[in-house]
């Protein structure tokens, strides 16, 4: 190395091909892929994870996360209309919508009641809401990144009506020129950027990589536009009441998205809520600290072994 130089950073990689096996399974006439995640070893505290990904993402964006769980399977769908999992046919891309893909997809699977369901961000209202709606489903439920209020309440109420009108007119424009701007790399770059607090420069290489990467793998502007508006109407604390099982919500100090104070009001409405705040993150957690949130997650399900 020549001298004053700075050493490069390795660059970020998961490698999870030792663990995971790619599979497709036909829920209510839906064609879904979903990724399994086998345990390094199966032991007696070996659990199975369910992981629902947030709007826009699809399974890749939680590897980070999963890589962490070695002692843990870890069953993750490309929710129906992202990554490879096309839309539904007759369906519609609601909170409500996929919530019955998730009771199919659980009850396709056989997973039993001591199956854990995390979600994130929109995951996090899907999850929530199904397991409102599905008492006894499923034990416990991990939300990272929850989506606590309804996105027009945050400091970025703004830009929720910013991103609002960007989807309807993508939905409006003539075909080429909608989806030529839902996938534009500049806007995806935007998002990206404003989303990430990290100053470490290979993480976020890695970031922006897996955004333009994963970002715009969507079925169509249609469904689009239907999740977009479940992502910003649904929430939740909306059925944070009905929620009687153990529930760990995993925040950012710094989200702008999911906010903290709204995080403690969640919190408050929670039967058997636990909260835990990492620090120097925003909405990224899954990117930016995947090693405290995958702690957080490990000591939780030991505190609530499988019924």
């Amino acid at each position: 190395m020549k001298q004053g130089t700075t050493p490069k950073t390795a660059p970020i990689a998961v490698d999870l091909s030792d663990r995971a096996g790619e599979h497709t399974v036909e829920v209510a006439g839906t064609t879904v892929h979903y990724w399994d995640y086998a345990p390094v070893a199966w032991t007696p505290s070996t659990r199975t994870i369910v992981m629902v990904h947030g709007f826009r993402g699809d399974h890749h964006g939680l590897e980070r996360v999963v890589e962490l769980l070695p002692e843990h399977r870890v069953i993750m769908p490309d929710l129906p209309g992202f990554g490879l999992s096309p839309a539904f046919d007759h369906t519609e891309h609601t909170v409500a919508g996929y919530g019955s893909f998730l009771a199919g997809f659980l009850d396709t699977l056989a997973l039993g009641t001591g199956t854990v369901l995390l979600g994130h961000s929109f995951g996090s209202i899907v999850a929530s809401h199904f397991a409102a709606s599905n008492p006894g489903r499923v034990q416990p439920l991990i939300l990272v990144n929850p989506i606590a209020a309804p996105a027009l309440e945050g400091p970025k109420g703004v830009m929720t009506k910013l991103a609002i009108f960007y989807y309807w007119t993508s939905a409006k424009l003539p075909a080429v020129l909608g989806n030529a701007l839902l996938r534009s790399r500049l806007i995806v770059r935007v998002m990206s950027v404003t989303m990430a607090k990290t100053r470490d420069k290979a993480l976020l290489t890695f970031i922006h990589g897996q955004h333009h990467a994963y970002f715009s793998g969507f079925a169509n502007r249609d469904m689009l536009l239907e999740s977009f508006q479940a992502s910003v109407s649904g929430t939740v604390r909306q059925v944070a009441e009905q929620l009687t099982l153990p529930v760990l919500l995993i925040a950012g100090a710094e989200d702008e998205i999911a906010t903290l104070p709204h995080q403690h009001k969640l919190m408050e409405l929670l039967p058997q809520g636990e909260l835990v705040v990492i620090s120097d993150v925003g909405h990224l957690i899954h990117y930016e600290t995947p090693q405290p949130a995958a702690t957080a997650i490990i000591n939780f399900l030991e505190r609530h072994p499988a019924p």
